[in-house]
């Protein structure tokens, strides 16, 4: 079961719940794949609303991956979502909400004012 508190959320494929969590290591590997170069940049990219089906495999990966799946984009183009389409852009925001907040806008905190 995903800790939200953890910042895990869960891709659901033929009935197994695949847990996904987005580490700094997957955050930084983002960055790259979306030519951002901040937290703040890369969260700016998703409030917009507008990802294509590419940038959520990459987040759902890039999710996988930090859980300690090794596994490749092109492996998670190919899986049967629960849920079709729609359950893989549920658990790709399900994750953004679990690392960047739950208040349903996905954005990085911001550093402690001084």
């Amino acid at each position: 079961m995903a800790n939200r508190h953890r910042g895990e959320a869960a891709l659901l494929v033929e009935g197994e719940a695949l847990p996904m969590r987005l580490t700094l290591g997957a955050l930084a590997e983002l960055e790259q794949a979306f030519a951002v170069d901040s937290l703040p940049a890369l969260g700016e990219r998703f409030v917009t609303g507008r990802l294509s089906a590419g940038d959520i495999i990459r987040i759902l990966a890039a999710g996988l991956r930090g859980a300690g799946r090794a596994i490749r984009d092109e492996d998670v183009a190919g899986l049967s979502f629960d849920g079709g389409l729609n359950g893989a852009i549920k658990a790709a925001i399900a994750l953004l909400e679990a690392t960047f907040g739950d208040d349903g806008e996905a954005r990085p905190p911001q550093p402690p004012e001084a």
